[in-house]
């Protein structure tokens, strides 16, 4: 039987409570997880990829790496999960902007796809309501004015 592997990609500049409740809860999901860092060279990140790789690996140290594995691509997201052999795409929504923003992938990655006759499916995940307040861009902003950030993030991100 074909393992079931998931791709949960982003930039994770850095890493939030919401990301890390999104990853265990689909656990459940799927036999793998691949935490993918992606690199956007247009993007000015707070974060180093090294720093935010080397956080999301202490977040997970205690997880087997056949459970969840760690990387760092660029360009389509469909290309990286074909690489990887995945057949899943997850994706974690907070609020009605989060969900506009999905679909809209969502539609193109399915275009992508037909091209490419290959099937990767899309599985949303709601964040926990207590974690749906939660962004990197919030937590950024946090950090830039001095503010304790250290609530919003797992243990291992510490500046």
């Amino acid at each position: 039987m074909e393992k079931k592997i998931a791709v949960f990609p982003g930039s994770f500049d850095p890493i939030t409570l919401g990301h890390y409740d999104v990853i265990i809860r689909s656990l459940n999901l799927f036999d793998k997880i691949i935490i993918a860092i992606g690199k956007n060279n247009e993007k000015k990140n707070m974060f180093s990829f090294r720093k935010r790789k080397e956080w999301i690996e202490k977040t997970f140290f205690s997880f087997s790496k056949d459970r969840i594995e760690i990387d760092i691509f660029q360009g389509l997201i469909t290309s990286f999960c074909i690489k990887k052999k995945a057949h899943f795409l997850l994706r974690g929504i907070r609020n009605q902007l989060d969900f506009e923003f999905e679909k809209n992938m969502f539609y193109a990655n399915k275009e992508l796809e037909n091209s490419n006759s290959i099937s990767i499916e899309t599985v949303f995940i709601f964040s926990s309501y207590n974690k749906s307040h939660i962004s990197s861009c919030v937590v950024r902003d946090i950090i830039k004015n001095r503010g304790d950030y250290t609530v919003f993030v797992p243990h291992s991100v510490r500046i």
